[in-house]
């Protein structure tokens, strides 16, 4: 409580009343006096020292003195500084934290470019071995992944057979051999999970099916764009304008952020972030198409590059839905500072098909 709370009239003191005469209450009477009861003397609270104990409601700070619930609008009155001790320093800024090892993203990152770069234009055959090499790995993670969260048994074995099957087919054969291919998986997910007790079946060649299309046939169309003349410069530039992308919304999301994008599906993604996206990726898409691309106009990258960060935002939210379903922030530990094969192809694997369909929508399918 504080002292008013106690109810004692103006000019009273705490050991009793004044010696003098006082206007507001009775007179001073020696004979009851002496009856009273004095609080008694408190002793000085020592300067350091002494630790709290039963005694401490006697005490000129304890809650005798005090409200025992302040105020919730009565803010706790901070102490003063001793002359003797320095005043504290304040507390430096915090910087952002990427969240992620950059070093070693970069690292992989450049790593990945080379042999990526390497195998598209040195032999085009050693390019589609790559595409297949990570589909079956992200195969790979996704299943892992799956059955470990899940408890879903998704059939690896005729995934990774069919999956490299359909992006070589669709290289080979063009559309019509992919989607063999992909008729083929499907037909194989749901045998091969014959040989096993009914229970879960359902879920299990759902889940089968869905891998088939979500990872080795949505990159079966990056093996479609290097069937044309100038299919490694229309590779690059979907590689490009991709990462391109998704460079600019982080650059532009961790300095400018402040508004969410889809706050529960990815709370790290910003408005700005998707206008930083947009804005790399068109000036990229322009200056391919105009200089990369046979027959390729500035204003068809614009569109292109519009269409890209569109459906990369899309593709990693997508992803991000998958991996909050399942309760884990990465698909893999393969690649230090991404996380696994399957957090790179979260954006690629939406964008080939889109790019691809503009693709032949502006310059052929030749």
């Amino acid at each position: 409580m504080n002292d008013s709370s106690w109810g004692a009239p103006a000019g009273t003191g705490y050991w009793g009343p004044d010696q003098g005469p006082h206007p507001a209450g009775p007179p001073f009477d020696g004979q009851n006096a002496a009856q009273t009861r004095r609080m008694p003397i408190v002793p000085d609270v020592p300067a350091a020292g002494d630790q709290d104990d039963d005694r401490g409601a006697a005490r000129l700070s304890g809650p005798l003195f005090r409200d025992e619930n302040p105020s919730r609008d009565e803010k706790p009155q901070e102490p003063m500084p001793s002359p003797h001790q320095p005043a504290t320093a304040p507390k430096p800024p915090q910087k952002k934290s990427a969240g992620r090892d950059l070093g070693a993203a970069i690292g992989v990152g450049v790593g990945l470019g080379a042999v990526i770069i390497a195998s598209l234009f040195i032999w085009k055959a050693a390019f589609v071995g790559v595409i297949t090499v990570a589909v079956v790995v992200g195969l790979w993670e996704l299943t892992s992944r799956l059955q470990e969260r899940k408890g879903i048994k998704a059939p690896l074995v005729p995934l990774a057979v069919g999956g490299a099957a359909m992006v070589v087919a669709g290289y080979v054969r063009g559309p019509e051999g992919a989607w063999v291919a992909m008729a083929l998986t499907a037909l194989a997910v749901l045998v091969w999970r014959m040989t096993e007790p009914p229970e879960g079946y359902l879920k299990d060649v759902t889940a089968g099916v869905f891998a088939a299309f979500y990872v080795p046939f949505l990159a079966t169309f990056v093996a479609l764009m290097l069937t044309a003349d100038d299919g490694p410069q229309r590779v690059l530039t979907f590689l490009v304008l991709t990462v391109v992308s998704d460079t600019g919304a982080y650059a532009i999301g961790w300095r400018f952020g402040k508004h969410k994008l889809a706050p529960r599906i990815s709370p790290g993604k910003t408005r700005e972030g998707l206008f930083g996206a947009v804005a790399f990726a068109m000036a990229a898409g322009a200056l391919c198409m105009e200089f990369m691309i046979d027959g390729g106009a500035w204003w068809q990258g614009l569109l292109l590059g519009l269409a890209v960060a569109a459906s990369a935002t899309l593709g990693d939210l997508g992803e991000s839905m998958i991996k909050r379903d399942l309760g884990i922030k990465d698909m893999g530990t393969l690649l230090p500072g991404h996380g696994g094969i399957m957090d790179r192809l979260d954006s690629l694997l939406p964008t080939a098909p889109v790019v691809w369909l503009l693709f032949v929508i502006f310059v052929g399918s030749t």
